[in-house]
């Protein structure tokens, strides 16, 4: 099944026409009730570019549409690790890197513990996390996961 970001890629590819950076679509291609659009927000270095899908939640701050997707452009352009624009938002990015690197803090059972006679339940297992690493005080207040 073909998604909408794909869809969008292959009527470019054949229409000869490039995906330009800071294109939008948020009309013909999107769902006709929710908020949502794509955002080609980066160059392609290798190959093509391929928009990103946002959905809208919850919009507390009431933002326009034109302005919540200059927003999200302009968010491209702040990634820590890249001198160019990202494909994704770093907040969401980051959000993935950090959730991802706070899973090691989790402690799994192998099946090797189980076997040697460990007979905890479940319930215990997923009670086990390691302990934090101590936060020296000059760090405190930044972001480690850049």
């Amino acid at each position: 099944m073909m998604t909408y970001g794909n869809e969008i890629k292959k009527i470019m590819l054949e229409s000869g026409t490039p995906l330009l950076i800071r294109t939008v679509v948020d009309t013909d291609r999107c769902h006709p009730t929710e908020f949502d659009f794509y955002l080609n927000s980066h160059a392609g270095i290798q190959g093509t570019s391929r928009p990103t899908h946002y959905h809208v939640l919850y919009d507390e701050n009431r933002f326009t549409a034109d302005a919540l997707q200059v927003l999200t452009n302009n968010l491209c352009y702040t990634c820590a690790r890249c001198t160019r624009s990202v494909s994704i938002v770093p907040p969401a990015y980051y959000a993935h890197l950090a959730a991802f690197r706070a899973r090691y803090y989790i402690e799994g059972e192998s099946s090797d513990a189980t076997s040697s006679g460990n007979s905890k339940t479940t319930k215990e297992k997923t009670k086990e996390v390691r302990q934090l690493p101590i936060i020296k005080d000059n760090v405190k207040d930044v972001m480690f996961y850049c």
